[in-house]
């Protein structure tokens, strides 16, 4: 996983594949089978941001997808209101459909790139965003995601995220690569687990665990909290 590769997917690409995958990703057993401890790392990252915002009321949900992320929090905080981001229309609408039938707050959808987000400032108890970030290419991107998301969170409210990670060391990356690829052998054999490593390597830019808690720091949370890390795959968070 080279985060220096010039040869990425653009947006455009990205949200057609997106566009075309919306009843995979309305499953909340399969959506994200490719992720390793995706239902465990969904349930600890709801159930941290219940623990730390138990009287929340605005959610953010960056590239929510089909909204599976939503649905869990909503299951542990009752009638959010909740703003969807995601690339692809579709997603959206799917994830507005399911999202209304579990909530009596408001439902608004933003169809953008992420790094267009105009958000209010201090506005958002809790912001989740799973398997999107690693689309993030240069680190001026990184940086200004971040700093938008401190500059939305009122105060004391707090981001979780569950993202595919990188590694600083080369050495250290070659061995969860081969984990990895062993596990995806078990999904769907050799021509599978080729398939997701060679879109890995066209759509995805992932930082390491370290470079993104450094990161959260540096734009001015002063707490910052690892849920669960298994090789390839995070869950972790801050508190403003």
């Amino acid at each position: 996983m080279n985060p220096h590769n010039t040869q990425k997917a653009t947006i455009e690409e990205i949200r057609s594949r997106f566009d075309e995958d919306v009843e995979r990703f309305s499953n909340l057993e399969t959506g994200q089978q490719t992720t390793i401890d995706a239902p465990l790392t969904m349930e600890l990252c709801t159930e941290a941001a219940k623990y730390i915002n138990p009287e929340a009321k605005e959610l953010l949900d960056i590239g929510c997808g089909a909204g599976n992320y939503t649905l869990k929090m909503l299951s542990k905080i009752a009638n959010l209101n909740c703003t969807l981001n995601d690339l692809s229309l579709p997603m959206l609408e799917k994830a507005k459909e399911r999202i209304l039938a579990q909530t009596t707050g408001r439902v608004n959808l933003i169809q953008d790139d992420m790094l267009n987000l105009n958000l209010p400032a201090e506005h958002f108890d809790i912001i989740l965003s799973a398997a999107a970030f690693h689309h993030l290419r240069s680190d001026a991107d990184w940086e200004l995601m971040f700093t938008k998301i401190y500059r939305a969170l009122k105060p004391g409210g707090s981001i979780w995220i569950s993202d595919l990670i990188a590694h600083d060391s080369p050495l250290v990356d070659q061995l969860f690569r081969k984990q990895y690829g062993a596990y995806l052998e078990t999904l769907g054999g050799p021509e599978y687990r080729q398939k997701v490593f060679d879109y890995i390597a066209y759509e995805d830019t992932p930082r390491s665990l370290n470079y993104q808690l450094s990161l959260l720091h540096k734009v001015g949370f002063t707490v910052t909290e690892v849920l669960h890390k298994n090789g390839y795959f995070a869950a972790f968070g801050a508190i403003k």
